[in-house]
């Protein structure tokens, strides 16, 4: 919602007020399955109605709205949540309690609405407030998270958007703890969006709360305020990862002020700092070029990259900004950002983006889709307002390229684990619930290993006795260089061993805390994606 919106809200209500470390260093706890949702394991895409439509919304607008995703290559893009904003209820409670959708506006119902979405192979989100009211002046969940998140469950609710507006100076988190609890009891996956505004240093406890924090105040349909809101969110990548993003609020491509440049800014920089894809226009309405923007597959694959790594800045100088992203299979996406006037030309190299070890490294502009080679220097024209981004593939991923984290199993939530802390070699890894110990963190190197502890007791994950054959353990042994120690991260999330061929797989499927991995045929199923970070 927008900042002047609260203000009014506030205003109307007379009895009420509005108030205005990485996580994955070695020895805190991996915040990536802190809910143990499952959810958003890289950045939501969808679509929400605030920024185009305010107040104004309807069933219908929303069914059109997601017939119209379904149809113009949105959906097929990635975008799967069509989410409701404020205003969507009645001003009271029913007599036991719970939220009332509107019936002029919702004639079949939140439930009605979210089974036509589902029809269509989408999700439905809606909105609520951390306080007694929202910002237009609705009933809030605060003392009513129990019974407002059951309402979401049983009417097929997807994703909650949570406010902050009225929220009577209680504590922010433990506001959003209580519905966090709320809607992990009822059993259904709900994707969980915190909107406090960037207040409360949010990114340092969100990731235990939610799926997605705001870090600003709202944005609007101008330069000046996404410029504003990229210089809040961009210095917060230590924060993100699988699962828990920051959010630098909606897109406001093809609303407003935004020429198209501009636009194609925001989407840039949104991807490259891995966050949350929510479009705030009018969809069934939206120009060819907008929709060129917002489907691009090239920049969204950036945003959707599994290693799950927001991009940092590399430089910036007069308001040129070069940004890095590394990238799951090894190559580094570069933004090269104009925030002044006038065309300038970027520059950066290979080499000051994590890159070496190549002659020549291959660029691929991601909004022409044309491809160039380099030596190493990384450079172009661009104009007032501006971003091209590359793509950059070839070499290894030196400098920053060894990524350390917990790796990540998909399917079940939970990490790759050596069990009891051993330091045997022969030991065979298995998956276990994330605890942040060193025997649960891993270094992706440069020569493609996977290492574990430190020092004299560092181990690498092996191929039991070099064997490629489906079923073969993977286990822990003393870092020799071979191919079975070398395994490939892949931009499917999937692992596989250089020697073998096969993928990092949890054995049968299971979820159970002590259950082996193994090497098996790669057949793309969710116990075979890792996420590293």
């Amino acid at each position: 919602m927008g900042m002047i919106t609260r203000v009014l809200a506030c205003a109307f209500s007379l009895a009420l007020f509005c108030v205005g470390v990485p996580l994955l260093s070695l020895g805190t706890a991996p915040p990536a399955a802190a809910l143990g949702n499952g959810l958003a394991l890289t950045p939501q895409m969808g679509f929400n109605d605030w920024n185009a439509y305010g107040c104004n919304v309807s069933e219908s607008l929303i069914k059109s709205t997601a017939q119209a995703m379904h149809t113009n290559g949105m959906q097929a893009a990635g975008y799967s949540y069509v989410n409701i904003d404020d205003c969507w209820m009645t001003h009271n409670r029913d007599s036991a309690g719970r939220l009332v959708p509107d019936p002029a506006k919702f004639p079949d119902g939140i439930k009605g609405t979210a089974d036509y979405v589902h029809s269509l192979g989408l999700k439905l989100g809606i909105y609520e407030d951390a306080g007694t009211a929202t910002c237009a002046g609705y009933p809030g969940s605060l003392g009513h998270e129990t019974t407002d998140a059951q309402s979401f469950a049983s009417w097929g609710v997807d994703y909650l958007k949570y406010d902050n507006c009225n929220n009577t100076g209680a504590p922010a988190r433990t506001r959003y703890t209580a519905m966090r609890d709320a809607l992990a009891a009822t059993g259904r996956p709900i994707l969980y969006s915190l909107c406090n505004w960037g207040q409360d240093n949010v990114w340092t406890w969100g990731a235990d709360v939610g799926n997605s924090w705001r870090t600003t105040g709202d944005i609007s349909a101008s330069f000046s305020s996404m410029l504003s809101i990229f210089h809040s969110n961009v210095g917060l990548a230590s924060y993100a990862g699988p699962g828990h993003w920051n959010d630098p609020d909606m897109l406001e491509v093809g609303n407003g002020s935004m020429t198209a440049t501009e636009s194609r800014s925001e989407f840039s920089l949104w991807a490259e700092m891995a966050a949350p894809l929510i479009a705030g226009t009018n969809i069934p309405s939206a120009s060819a070029d907008t929709l060129a923007t917002l489907t691009n597959s090239r920049v969204i694959a950036v945003d959707q990259d599994p290693l799950g790594k927001q991009g940092t800045m590399v430089s910036s100088s007069g308001g040129l900004d070069v940004l890095a992203k590394p990238l799951a299979n090894g190559d580094v996406s570069v933004a090269l950002f104009n925030e002044t006037g006038s065309t300038a030309t970027i520059s950066t190299t290979a080499a000051a983006i994590g890159k070496t070890g190549a002659s020549s490294y291959t660029l691929t502009d991601l909004w022409s889709g044309a491809t160039s080679a380099t030596s190493g220097t990384i450079s172009a024209s661009v104009p007032a307002h501006g971003t091209v981004m590359y793509r950059v593939a070839g070499g290894t991923s030196g400098g920053g390229s060894a990524v350390t984290g917990a790796v990540h199993a998909v399917g079940a939530g939970k990490c790759l684990d050596v069990p009891r802390a051993t330091t045997t070699a022969g030991t065979q890894v298995e998956i276990w619930s994330c605890n942040g110990g060193a025997n649960q963190t891993w270094t992706h190197t440069a020569s493609n290993q996977f290492t574990v502890y430190s020092g004299s007791s560092q181990m690498c994950l092996d191929a039991y006795n070099n064997q490629t054959t489906p079923g073969t353990k993977v286990e822990i042994w003393s870092c020799n260089g071979q191919t079975n120690q070398q395994w490939t991260l892949n931009a499917d999330g999937t692992i596989t061993g250089v020697q073998s061929g096969l993928c990092l797989d949890v054995a049968g499927g299971a979820t159970a805390d002590g259950t082996l991995a193994e090497l098996r045929t790669c057949n793309g199923g969710s116990s075979q994606r890792w996420t590293l970070g």
